[in-house]
């Protein structure tokens, strides 16, 4: 009876691993993602009538640090209900040979598009404004990359500094990400950063 326990448990354990969707372009799919023409300016359009946010995914087949994210970030609840309440996701492959339209109107594909705008790691997140001036890139326009995995605590620290516009706040408040971030950790750690 106990190794069926067991067993059962361990199963339940790993559902969330097994919930992660593989694309047939490699990547890992979450359901708040979604599948536009990429031309990024309909994007921002569409995610400010819904009141979200703009964030760009680069990922590519085979990234280690893409597969944690998605298993060991993404899939906890409270980080994806967060994401999925607050952002307009669309993904992009490092590789990939789809047409992105960037906001100053030039179209290249995902792979030229990752060059012009200096993709060299996935994954690599780009968080965008509500407003993009013309004739501005994605990457000029961005309010903040997250370029690399980072853990739970990190990833939405930064998902939620962004959602709150704390980027707009720095210069008066003195916090920029790091400060905030690690204010963050004080007050989960009740005070400690031990």
């Amino acid at each position: 009876m106990k190794h069926w326990i067991g067993a059962a448990l361990a199963v339940v354990m790993a559902l969330p691993l097994a919930a992660q969707e593989m694309g047939d372009d490699g990547l890992y799919k979450s359901p708040w993602m979604r599948d536009t023409f990429k031309d990024l300016r309909e994007d921002l359009d569409e995610a400010n009538a819904e009141g979200k946010r703009l964030v760009l995914f680069f990922e590519q087949r085979g990234c280690i640090y893409c597969k944690k994210m998605h298993e060991e970030v993404f899939s906890d609840a409270q980080v994806s209900e967060f994401i999925d309440e607050n952002y307009f996701v669309v993904q992009l492959n490092l590789h990939g040979d789809i047409e992105v339209t960037d906001f100053d109107g030039e179209v290249l594909t995902e792979k030229d598009m990752a060059r012009k705008w200096r993709v060299l790691f996935t994954p690599n997140i780009v968080f965008l404004p509500e407003e993009v001036p013309e004739g501005q890139s994605a990457l000029d326009a961005a309010v903040a990359v997250m370029p690399g995995a980072f853990a739970k605590g990190t990833s939405l620290d930064m998902f939620t500094w962004v959602a709150e516009k704390r980027y707009e706040m720095a210069d008066e408040t003195g916090e920029d990400f790091q400060r905030y971030h690690a204010r963050r950790i004080q007050e989960r750690n009740n005070g400690s950063f031990d």
